[in-house]
Formats: structure tokens, sequence, C-alpha cells
């Protein structure tokens, strides 16, 4: 008998799904976008899109995690027992490894950044644009 591993509360799976919703990139890049493509009409488009699509999306992959019980690969394999559809699985697995490769970059740069502001060395430029802009 294999054991599953389960999120131990309701608390614990609303806090995995929304840091994996929200991401780095939309903590990043998300007011630069804003800024560049109409400000608030952008994010009235924006909320619009998260919810006739990403909500949708959301619900599917929960359903099909819960009710195969298995991760990505093995869940689309289940449902179809003769074909390639665990491709589909992986093609997922590995683009979550290649997400993680760029926002490792990010966050390495942001630790430097974050690093340097504290021992006071941060770069020239980065501090005459904080100040400008504040």
């Amino acid at each position: 008998m294999s054991s599953k591993n389960q999120f131990g509360s309701k608390i614990g799976l609303i806090a995995a799904t929304v840091g994996s919703a929200v991401g780095l990139g939309n903590v990043w890049r998300f007011p630069a976008e804003a800024q560049e493509n109409g400000g608030a009409a952008f994010l009235l488009l924006y909320i619009v899109c998260v919810f006739l699509l990403g909500i949708p999306v959301m619900i599917g992959e929960f359903s099909l995690g819960r009710g195969t019980r298995a991760n990505a690969a093995d869940a689309f394999s289940k449902l179809k027992p003769r074909g390639n559809w665990w491709l589909i699985g992986l093609i997922a697995i590995s683009a979550s490894y290649i997400i993680l490769s760029f926002y490792m970059v990010v966050a390495g740069w942001t630790l430097e950044y974050m690093w340097q502001s504290l021992t006071g060395d941060l770069y020239e430029p980065v501090k005459t644009a904080i100040t400008a802009s504040g």
C-alpha cells in the first residue's frame, strides 16, 4: 500500500495555490506591464481574463489531480491508458522546470540587490533612480 503526500490543511493548499498562481512574474513585471498598456484599462482586462481563463483552468487542474490522485504525467495516462497522453503531463512538468530556471535568475538578482542595499553598496545608477523616483 503506497501512501500519498497530501496537504495537511485547506489553508496550506490555498497558500500553495496562491503562491503558484501569483508567482514572481506578477510581482516583478506586472506594474511595468500595466503602465505600458493603459493602466486601469489593462488592469480591468487582466482581471476579466483571470476569471474567464485562469480560474476554469485551475479548477480543471484541481479536478484532474483530485480525481486521479496522481502527478501530472500519470494523471493523463490514467485518463487514457492506451495512448500518448502521458506526454502532455511530461510537457507540463518540463515547462515548469524551464520557467523555474528563468525565475531563479530573477530571484538571484533580487537577492543581490537586497544584499547591496543592506550593505550600502548599491550600484550608483540604481541609487540615483530610486532616489529620483521617490
